[in-house]
């Protein structure tokens, strides 16, 4: 690894193009500091503990999915009673709601014969700031309210609707139409919710109103989506990831080693597993693999000691972590020649968006780090280091990446089949320029001899998936019916 990070260095240094305003004279060549090397190689993971994250991360699932440990273990393995995955076969007009913010969005498709899928409309709603934070009952009616302006917008109010609800806060799934709010998350403190199971309380409101037929068939997190979307159009899709903000992954799991199962075991005997494995890590598991800068990370974090995982990996921290480090390499002379660095000592002064566009220029070519040390408020750097910082922005997304393969290759070596899909959405995956090459390059090097996968990136989890969740649903409703009708015509 150092040395494919060496060579990327020296790649920029001899290919240098001398457009931008920093640019002084002839390029010449300029070797990698060892001493910056060896200050920053804790961050670069070897194949042997690649292979023991992959191999921890194993029994840290087991543990989440057997009733005796479930209780200590810090990924939880829920079951999200979701079991049928799309055939083909949906039918009809589907609404998803997707609430996990500030706004929520309302999606109308209908799944037919004429097209594979066809979205109708999309619609974002706002949540004021005084139903965020006022009764319950209120934010459910105004969810209600505008799941009537819509569906009347286009004109499906005289239908029975469908409806796969994207709950994106913290729950316990007793059903695929029973979810009990744990706590409330980003900002929402609505009372009287906190415990209570949100698609009772949504079919309650859509109910007290009386003017449309809503059906809640359905209520899921982005992850499940994830799945469901990409399961639609690929039958080998198996896992679902996202590596954005967040960090989590579900996966389809045999009913057989989901100990704490309390339905029944009816064929397919599977159901899709929400992992919740960004608090891998937090008993002390990944220890070995954490910096200095992971930890001082933590410390400042309002979760300290938990999400570990994640904080190693997504989005929200990814960033961060170069500050950090740059910070620290600024402080001891490695970069900025000794200049004042007091731009960087801000907390999230450096956004995760920074790597994708630094290491997004091509080789020798250093035009958006200038941009984004200017912006900083930086005036007195070298080209120099511009190198070193992208340097440090590689060993960061490289480990991220090999982190995240390490996970999804552990679960396809768990599920075992041939060839497995992984749908894969999240801002980190989508916008940075190698995190799909580099996780490729890591899980066909960690997963067993014999078996193929492919990385997919999934369309709208959050808003067509839950849609399919409701549409898989529906149309079970739909065969059981037929079925019991052609019994009763043959008895």
């Amino acid at each position: 690894m150092v040395d494919e990070i060496r060579h990327q260095y020296e790649e920029d240094i001899l290919n240098l193009s001398f457009s931008g305003r920093h640019t002084l004279g002839t390029p010449k060549v300029i070797p990698p500091d060892p001493q910056l090397e060896e200050r920053c190689s804790n961050l670069i993971l070897s194949d042997d503990q690649i292979e023991r994250v992959s191999a921890t991360l194993l029994k840290e699932i087991e543990n989440g999915l057997r009733q005796k440990t479930n209780g200590e273990a810090d990924i939880k393995c829920y079951p999200t009673y979701v079991r049928n995955l799309p055939n083909g076969e949906e039918r009809g007009k589907f609404l998803a709601l997707d609430l996990g913010g500030t706004n929520f969005r309302v999606l109308l498709i209908h799944l037919g014969e004429a097209t594979p899928e066809k979205e109708f409309a999309s619609r974002i709603f706002a949540v004021p700031h005084q139903i965020m934070t006022g009764p319950g009952e209120a934010l459910f009616d105004h969810i209600a309210e505008c799941l009537a302006l819509f569906v009347k917008e286009y004109k499906v109010d005289k239908e029975v609707i469908p409806l796969g609800f994207t709950f994106s806060f913290p729950c316990r799934q007793e059903g695929l139409t029973k979810a009990r709010l744990v706590q409330w998350t980003k900002g929402f403190t609505c009372a009287n919710v906190e415990g209570e199971d949100v698609v009772e309380l949504l079919q309650r409101a859509i109910h007290k109103r009386g003017d449309v037929t809503i059906e809640v068939m359905a209520v899921l997190n982005d992850t499940t989506g994830t799945l469901m979307a990409c399961a639609y159009k690929q039958p080998a899709c198996r896992i679902g990831l996202i590596v954005g903000t967040g960090l989590n992954a579900c996966y389809v799991e045999k009913l057989d080693n989901i100990e704490r199962w309390d339905g029944d075991f009816d064929d397919p005997k599977q159901c899709i597993i929400n992992t919740e494995w960004g608090a891998f890590g937090d008993n002390g598991c990944l220890d070995f693999v954490r910096t200095e800068y992971d930890k001082a990370l933590d410390a400042a974090t309002l979760n300290r000691g938990r999400q570990l995982y994640e904080k190693m990996v997504s989005g929200m921290y990814m960033g961060e972590i170069v500050r950090q480090v740059l910070v620290s390499l600024a402080k001891d002379g490695f970069i900025l020649n000794g200049s004042p660095y007091d731009h960087l000592l801000e907390p999230g002064k450096f956004f995760t968006k920074y790597i994708s566009e630094i290491e997004d220029n091509p080789e020798g070519d250093f035009t958006n780090c200038e941009c984004i040390l200017e912006e900083l408020g930086f005036m007195d750097f070298t080209l120099e280091d511009c190198a070193k910082i992208r340097y440090v922005c590689q060993l960061v997304s490289r480990r991220a990446a090999f982190m995240a393969a390490a996970g999804v290759a552990t679960l396809i070596n768990k599920i075992n089949e041939k060839h497995v899909v992984v749908a894969v959405d999240g801002s980190v995956y989508r916008f940075h320029p190698h995190f799909h090459n580099l996780m490729v390059q890591k899980i066909s090097q960690l997963i067993n001899p014999g078996l193929t996968f492919e990385l997919m990136l999934s369309e709208d989890g959050s808003g067509r998936g839950a849609a399919l969740v409701a549409a898989v649903a529906a149309r079970l409703e739909r065969e059981e019916a037929e079925e019991n009708l052609l019994k009763n015509m043959l008895s």
